[in-house]
């Protein structure tokens, strides 16, 4: 089979599902301009597959928007640094049941199955390619280097979102329902330690969130703070780039071993997560924070194989001072030196910290304020994460927020404590999408009740007319 081909039974396997069917809701008039029934922020895997999902519920007056160039969208050909993902290759994710829409079904068209037996895991690129083709596949609206700023509630159920970018159609777009898809720091922000950005300058380290001019670091030496898969990544990454040493330091004595999301695939904890109680959300999360991600075993085996490669275990950073000789690192072990630390340390999660959400951000209702944890579990970066409904809708934490906060939806890591890893992790965005879909979904139906069902009651159109002139009895 060729792509080609495959192209051909994903339109045939659609036309089964009747998919592209006539929309069943009622448009919107603003004397602005158009009212897009939903706009999902973010075109990445997230953002591609609540589209389709969309689509397939019969909502098609929709718009996803990306600040990134195409086919640029999401972390895998930007920051994103591991050879494979980590995700078990056999796991299906956007395809939403489909099986011609599966990587599976992408991979042997072009390679043949014996080849899809003999990889271990998905290339990180290969995934890109997947994703661009996805989109293209099934011609989901996107407009590319668009980028959100601000989101203005308006009257009656309205949002205006304020927009930039050589993409955008105008300087605003009107829409009923929004979908933050905005991946791993779509709820917050990276985070790089307040003693890192205190007494080193700019050029002397970078989050692995960002760009790494890895060619200058050529035959120098860095270090990366942090010990989880990304740390590793990032350590692998720059000694194949011909950085002459990567040190990893990490603050625990051991390396983390266990990985809860293998167990969470198979155990229903993933799809069913967001059914438990505030209690058992809380306690669930707790210890998967505890656990942090390790890095995969070829991940590793990757990494340290390289002479350059040492890892530092027990060797939390206590302090770091820039000297003539480049970034001087205190830990309990001594004072070392590098040329660029590379800071592998996760990001923060609170709505306060993103400039779209400051018009409503203080309604957001956090775990904080719905939830008092006990005290040897309480942490403040679970209280920080929004409390949201069991489909991904902001809650208000006041009256005056509920109308305004009406319509916004977060599908981000930010969701991770009130709906578990499906907004987040691979492994998840199956059962994510379809509740998501569906929560939107219901909303825009409430929102249109009256109308709907005042068609349903004055509902007049004949379907039987069949002539009874000859057939009914006179008796």
């Amino acid at each position: 089979m060729s792509l080609e081909t495959l192209n051909e039974q994903i339109k045939r396997d659609l036309s089964y599902l009747a998919f592209g069917s006539k929309d069943w809701v009622q448009p919107v008039n603003h004397p602005d301009g158009h009212v897009y029934d939903v706009i999902i922020i973010g075109a990445g895997q997230g953002g591609l597959g609540t589209a389709f999902g969309l689509l397939r519920e019969r909502i098609s007056n929709i718009l996803v928007i990306d600040e990134n160039h195409e086919g640029y969208e999401g972390p895998w050909e930007t920051y994103a640094r591991m050879v494979t993902l980590r995700t078990p290759k056999h796991i299906p994710s956007v395809d939403l049941g489909i099986p011609s829409l599966t990587f599976r079904s992408y991979w042997e068209a072009q390679f043949g199955e014996k080849n899809w037996e003999a990889i271990d895991k998905i290339p990180r690129g290969d995934w890109m390619d997947y994703l661009r083709w996805y989109r293209k596949v099934l011609n989901l609206p996107v407009k590319n280097e668009v980028k959100l700023t601000l989101i203005e509630p308006l009257e009656n159920g309205i949002h205006r979102l304020h927009v930039e970018g050589k993409g955008a159609p105008s300087d605003s777009l009107l829409a009923r329902k929004v979908i933050l898809a905005t991946g791993i720091q779509g709820g917050g922000e990276w985070h790089v330690p307040q003693m890192i950005i205190d007494n080193l300058p700019s050029h002397l380290y970078a989050h692995t969130s960002k760009a790494i001019d890895f060619r200058s670091l050529k035959n120098k030496k860095v270090a990366i703070l942090g010990g989880g898969a990304s740390a590793f990544d990032n350590a692998n990454f720059a000694l194949s780039e011909g950085v002459a040493e990567a040190h990893v330091f990490v603050r625990r004595k051991e390396l983390p071993r266990i990985n809860p999301i293998r167990q969470m695939e198979g155990s229903g904890l993933i799809e069913r997560y967001y059914s438990l109680s505030d209690d058992d959300k809380y306690a669930v999360m707790s210890h998967f924070f505890k656990h942090n991600q390790p890095p995969t075993n070829d991940t590793f085996e990757r990494a340290s194989s390289w002479p350059g490669f040492q890892l530092h275990l027990g060797s939390p950073w206590l302090h770091v001072e820039a000297t003539s000789e480049g970034a001087a690192v205190t830990t309990p072990q001594g004072t070392f030196t590098f040329d660029f630390l590379i800071i592998s340390t996760g990001l923060m999660t609170d709505p306060a910290l993103r400039p779209e959400l400051k018009l409503v951000e203080k309604h957001i209702a956090r775990w904080g304020d719905c939830y008092k944890a006990p005290k040897d579990l309480a942490h403040s970066t679970l209280d920080a994460h929004p409390y949201l409904s069991q489909g991904f809708a902001l809650q208000s934490r006041d009256e005056a927020g509920k109308k305004l906060l009406h319509g916004l939806f977060t599908y981000n890591y930010s969701a991770l404590i009130s709906c578990g890893i499906v907004a987040s992790a691979l492994s998840g965005l199956r059962f994510g999408i379809s509740r998501l879909v569906s929560s939107v979904a219901e909303q825009l139906f409430l929102d249109d009740r009256k109308d709907i069902l005042d068609q349903y009651y004055t509902y007049k159109k004949s379907e039987f007319i069949g002539d009874l002139k000859n057939t009914v009895s006179s008796s």
